[in-house]
């Protein structure tokens, strides 16, 4: 293991429970020894100080991802720079301590470093199906994110497969055989929030006979994904932003804090950089949870896709039985707009196969699909703001066209302009087909 650092008992400390753990320790002072001893030895870790005496511990997390080296690289940070914590995380590393560092949360982040597979991959129980390129880019995000800890955030319209691609991050990881805790954060009463995400002890409130853990204690050294995050109040997303800074939680009626070892991946279909703006989200914890976003596609973003996926749902649902589209029921439903997505599909085969009167053969009339907006009365002209997707595909075409030009083409340059990040620009120039 590779420890940068240039305070001696800083070191001194890092090294003893190092050695304790069974692990050796090579020590560097510089950001220049850190970077030549990664040139020329092998180290199964690596942990760096964010400030040293000749530049950034951000130097050696960007020589570690530019060079391709296998070295999981987690940063020090001082106490309370988040922003250094969250470039890092960005950057690559694997995760961060604050300072003055806890040597619990040391040891837990060097163990669930050490156990990084070199080619996750996530169980054949969990996949995304599809050969499009919008979900061949989301498959290989979701390979890179595993390797990290930073926490991810999930985009999507509802039904795109936003807690599936989690569960994939989750089992493709170092902490695959841990708990993965979904949690629903719309569906908790407000009054109950504190105490079902930290737990509670034995005569805290009324009715608790018992202490019990919350969803932080029983996701320990696993992950938590908070599902609709966004409908967190926000007196909860003051004390979730704790939680996450300080990995340590407090239970309702507890005088001491005890600490947590969790993964947080979150989600939500609605606009958050909106919510941020109209004061319904707050920004602190919108940087924490927004380190690195995975955009997951819609169905229409990836029609071809549908007969493969139609044809594993229908596997499913008909348990070994050979059941199977006509061609114009597949045809119907690669026409369909889909607003609910892949939920949306499973429900309407589900109908088709429940109503057909061949078991094995399903109708365009057994799926009984609505007409798509567009067609459903030929009558009206197509407006500027409607069909709604292809406007809005205009407006984003536009954006992404005059940030090009202002910044002469250099994507990296338009993206920061447009508050994206590169991959996100590179997913969108790609669907809408700019050049």
């Amino acid at each position: 293991m590779l420890v940068v650092d240039d305070e001696p008992d800083l070191l001194e400390l890092l090294e003893l429970t190092l050695s304790r753990m069974g692990l050796d320790t090579t020590r560097a002072q510089t950001v220049g020894e850190a970077i030549r001893l990664l040139d020329t030895q092998a180290f199964d870790l690596c942990l760096t100080d964010m400030r040293l005496p000749d530049g950034e511990g951000l130097t050696v997390v960007e020589h570690i991802t530019n060079k391709g080296l296998d070295v999981p690289v987690a940063v020090i940070t001082a106490y309370g720079s988040a922003e250094n914590a969250v470039a890092a995380l960005k950057a690559g590393a694997f995760d961060y301590l604050a300072k003055p560092v806890a040597l619990e949360q040391l040891r837990a982040l060097v163990k669930q470093a050490l156990k990084v597979p070199e080619k996750p991959a996530a169980p054949s129980s969990y996949q995304l199906l599809g050969e499009s390129p919008a979900i061949m880019l989301v498959r290989s995000m979701i390979d890179r994110l595993s390797r990290s800890q930073a926490p991810v955030f999930i985009t999507g319209e509802s039904g795109s497969g936003k807690e599936l691609a989690a569960r994939m991050i989750h089992l493709g990881g170092p902490r695959s055989e841990q708990p993965f805790v979904p949690v629903n954060c719309g569906a908790i009463p407000e009054n109950l929030m504190e105490s079902e995400f930290f737990g509670y002890k034995k005569g805290a409130f009324t009715g608790a006979e018992g202490d019990r853990d919350g969803f932080f204690q029983a996701s320990n050294n696993g992950t938590l994904f908070l599902d609709e995050v966004a409908d967190l109040p926000l007196p909860m997303q003051v004390k979730l932003l704790r939680a996450i800074q300080e990995k340590k939680v407090r239970k309702v009626g507890a005088t001491t804090e005890e600490p947590v070892d969790v993964r947080i991946i979150s989600a939500t279909h609605k606009k958050l950089p909106a919510l941020v703006d109209a004061g319904e989200f707050r920004q602190d914890l919108f940087y924490r949870l927004h380190v690195i976003e995975l955009a997951m596609p819609s169905l229409r973003e990836m029609r071809e896709d549908i007969p493969s996926i139609a044809d594993a749902i229908l596997k499913k649902l008909a348990r070994g039985m050979p059941a199977k589209l006509d061609p114009q029921a597949a045809t119907a439903l690669e026409a369909y707009p889909f607003p609910g997505n892949v939920r949306e599909l499973e429900n309407i085969l589900e109908r088709g196969l429940s109503l057909a009167a061949d078991a094995l053969k399903i109708s365009a009339d057994d799926l009984h699909l609505t007409p798509p907006p567009e067609e459903a009365d030929a009558s009206l002209p197509t407006g500027d703001k409607w069909p709604l997707q292809d406007y809005l595909d205009r407006v984003e075409r536009t954006a992404i066209n005059e940030a090009l030009e202002k910044t002469r083409y250099n994507r990296t340059a338009a993206a920061k302009l447009l508050g994206i990040t590169f991959r996100a620009m590179r997913y969108r120039m790609e669907r809408l087909g700019i050049k």
